[in-house]
Parts: C-alpha cells; structure tokens; sequence
C-alpha cells in the first residue's frame, strides 16, 4: 500500500480519479478492439444526444452534470470529429442546438454490443460487497443535500464552539 492508499478518505479524490483513469484506459482499449476509434470522456454527450436528440448547450451541460466550459471544449472535440453539429436556436438566437450527425448515430448504433459488454463486465467489478455504483448513488444524495463545503464550514464552526466551551471551563 502506498502513501495515498493509506491516506484513506483524506484522498478519496485523488483515488476516484486514479479508478476513473484505469477505467477509461481500458476502455479505449476495449473500443480497440472492436475497430471503433473513441474517446471515453466524450461517451456521456454521445450518450445524451443518442436519447434526446437535440438539445442547448445549457440543457446538455445540466444532463451530463459538468460546468458549461467543460461542456464547450467536448462539444469542440465532437465537432471536430463530425459526431455532433450544432445550429442557432430559430426561437432564441443566443442559444445554440447540439445533435449527432449522421456519422454520430451510426457510431453510436456500432458501440452498442460494446456497451453491453462493458456493462456486464462493469457490474461483475462493482458487485463487491459494499457495491460501488450504490456508493456512489448513496454519497451524490448527499452532497445535493448539502455541498462538501457547507458541510466543512459546519464541522469547523462546531469545533471552534467546541474549543470556546472547553476554554471557558479550563478558565472557570
């Protein structure tokens, strides 16, 4: 076990991003090896358009949880790929409309089987006995209740009452 094993929860961030990498290496590989050229990290807009077929930029980036930036610079990546094509908004000219082209459809139909493969490969590695997906489920319902940094703001107001009071009894 090395330094951030050992670190526990202190580094759950940092070992979340180590599995997220080894997944979504993997996962190129896997994508090989079907003859499909595909970056993971452009999966959940593919993912969205496949099954909303059109939406804004600001409705994509709620859909998939990331900032409005962070959705720009994959639809960017996707335009270049000639897997997505955005148009004004004929209602709202300030609003632009994301879809799949025809090339992002027929991708998405051809990582179908690859899909259910990884599925089934992903259920077998997070069917452990504290099961990852619920986890995750489990820790995301609470930090909508309430953010990680509201919650450490609380914690550090408890302990300095904490401290106060014990300092008022030391002096008593």
């Amino acid at each position: 076990m090395n330094i951030i094993d050992n670190a526990g929860v202190l580094a759950i961030s940092t070992r979340l991003q180590r599995l997220s990498e080894q997944i979504r290496k993997d996962g190129v590989l896997i994508y090989k090896d079907h003859g499909i050229e595909f970056e993971p990290k452009w999966f959940p807009v593919m993912y969205v358009l496949y099954n909303k077929s059109v939406l804004s930029v600001v409705e994509l980036a709620t859909e998939i949880g990331y900032t409005h930036p962070s959705t720009i610079t994959l639809l960017k990546e996707l335009e270049k790929e000639k897997l997505i094509r955005s148009k004004k908004d004929k209602a709202d000219e300030r609003k632009r409309l994301i879809q799949l082209t025809e090339r992002g459809r027929e991708l998405v139909s051809r990582m179908g089987p690859v899909w259910d493969l990884m599925i089934t490969t992903m259920t077998d590695i997070t069917n452990t006995t504290n099961n990852l997906m619920q986890a995750i489920e489990e820790v995301e319902a609470k930090l909508r209740k309430k953010s990680f940094v509201d919650r450490a703001m609380e914690q550090k107001a408890a302990n300095a009452a904490g401290r106060a009071k014990s300092k008022k009894k030391k002096s008593a």
